[in-house]
């Protein structure tokens, strides 16, 4: 809160001093919700223990027993199979409770068929030479269940991270392609710090035009209409749009190919009020302007990461002769070749004045400043990722430390057959590296799989605006490498004490 502030830094209350709130229901159900999952964490195993017989237990390689119910793949295909029919669904109450659900289950799922996937993988790769390396194979390959616990955390928490690392990636290139194409002039100008109420009038759009150095002005005219009482207000954009291609001056990501020769003018319509609305390509739709409901054609829908409430853009010429006004909020200045914005600037201050109404941004600051506010939202984004892969690592450290204990015998056996310290660390080492790999190729993989649910499914559903899928190919093979060396050396380190105790005490039952 301190760093960031009450809006996880985007700007929005600067000079405002959030105060810690504590919400201690919240706090409560939380709790209980993490005592609960510890509680069915421990109860599978607590009930296999409880149901085995004696007999079968004193028995060498009863633990595989254990495992057995993930020898069926029909549970984890059901899950996928829900999973990819629950991202198809609409959301609920305008929340994508479906497509968080269908994250859930491809995750549940992937999990319940790593053991088999684990077979198959490990039954294409060829066994080592050294003999460490090899033990070290058909240890994994005779005991797939047990390796899939293992890397339980590395493939959720990676799965995850690599998700969230792709939607972030293909947010922030999207938002900076559509700032380009939104920000085609040298200079913009406002009349007025915010709010639609402050205008240019007709004369200081002449003076506009007559100034030095000036190539083309476009103006816009901002005002907001209500559509429908139980929605938010839109923001209805009068703009200059080019006269033989209207739609060029537009991020379109759908347009008609031609309207009718009756059919009402066009508007286009931003995917926010597309779908808050209803507005399909080629309706007919109302729109409120000068005490009159008016018909309007869609005949496109575009794209607008500005405003969530949803954006209907007309012609201005059009809605000037409907409507009688002529004014205008923002002017958009494009230059001679060699003109200076500096001295553009200069001679608008000159001519409309220097009271402090104009505000004056050229695109770089536009994209500078935007780019700068995603970042600083996202930043505790990254955070909590790191986060998610120490907790991945701690619990492969746990799972694999339980592991080894449990073979404490098996070490002292190689022992007395010849193998050295330094062969049983080099084993538990081709161990550690062989699942950690298995378990970020499978990470890698699924949380792939996911980002393309959290890209068209939950953020379309909770935005209302679509992106561009952009995978950050050399920010994910460097996070691979640093989790494959990490994740290794976590297995070595939480198993070194197999090789600390003595080896006949290892194998006695009576110790």
């Amino acid at each position: 809160m301190h760093a960031f502030g009450g809006d996880l830094g985007a700007g929005y209350f600067r000079g405002v001093a959030p105060a810690i709130a504590v919400e201690p229901v919240a706090a409560l159900v939380f709790g209980m919700l993490g005592i609960l999952t510890a509680v069915l964490g421990a109860l599978l195993p607590a009930l296999e223990a409880a149901r085995a017989t004696p007999a079968t237990a004193l028995k060498a390689g009863d633990e595989q027993e254990a495992y057995r119910p993930l020898r069926n793949t029909w549970p984890g295909v059901a899950l996928l199979a829900i999973g990819a029919l629950a991202a198809l669904l609409p959301p609920v109450n305008g929340l994508p409770l479906f497509g968080y659900l269908a994250i859930a289950l491809l995750l549940f799922g992937t999990l319940l068929l790593m053991p088999r996937m684990m077979t198959l993988l490990l039954a294409r790769l060829p066994t080592p030479r050294s003999v460490p390396a090899a033990l070290a194979f058909d240890q994994v390959r005779g005991a797939p269940g047990q390796a899939s616990v293992s890397l339980a955390t590395i493939v959720a928490s990676v799965s995850l991270m690599v998700s969230m690392a792709i939607m972030v990636t293909s947010f922030r290139h999207s938002l900076d392609d559509w700032l380009v194409s939104i920000l085609p002039a040298d200079l913009y100008v406002r009349s007025g710090l915010a709010g639609d109420s402050a205008f240019f009038s007709l004369d200081d759009q002449r003076k506009f035009a007559g100034l030095a150095g000036v190539r083309h002005v476009e103006f816009l005219r901002a005002q907001s209409v209500l559509l429908d009482p139980a929605q938010p207000r839109v923001v209805l954009l009068a703009r200059d749009l080019p006269a033989d291609a209207p739609a060029r001056a537009l991020p379109l990501v759908a347009q008609v190919d031609a309207l009718a020769a009756n059919a009402p003018p066009p508007v286009w319509v931003s995917e926010a009020a597309a779908d808050l609305f209803g507005f399909g390509l080629g309706q007919t739709i109302e729109l409120p302007l000068a005490g009159r409901a008016m018909p309007f054609t869609v005949a496109g829908i575009w794209r607008d990461y500005a405003r969530q409430q949803g954006a209907i853009v007309i012609d201005r010429a059009r809605y000037a002769s409907l409507t009688g006004d002529t004014t205008a909020n923002d002017a958009a200045i494009l230059l001679e070749p060699g003109a200076s914005v500096v001295d553009v600037r200069r001679e608008i201050e000159s001519r409309l004045g220097q009271d402090g109404r104009l505000t004056f941004a050229t695109p770089g600051d536009i994209r500078a400043i935007s780019l700068k506010v995603f970042d600083r939202t996202f930043a505790v984004t990254y955070a909590l990722e790191a986060a998610a892969v120490a907790i991945g690592l701690i619990g492969l450290s746990s799972s694999f430390g339980a592991l080894v204990f449990a073979r404490r015998r098996e070490f002292g056996m190689l022992r007395h057959l010849g193998l050295t310290r330094r062969q049983v660390a080099a084993m538990l080492t081709t161990e550690g590296l062989l699942v950690s790999s298995l378990g970020l190729l499978v990470g890698l993989a699924l949380g792939g799989l996911m980002s393309f649910i959290l890209v068209f499914v939950v953020n379309r559903q909770s935005f209302h605006w679509s992106m561009d899928m952009h995978v950050p190919w050399a920010s994910l093979a460097a996070l691979a490498i640093v989790l494959l060396a990490l994740a290794t050396a976590t297995a070595l380190a939480s198993a070194r004490g197999a090789m600390s105790g003595d080896a006949i005490r290892a194998v006695k039952d009576d110790w």
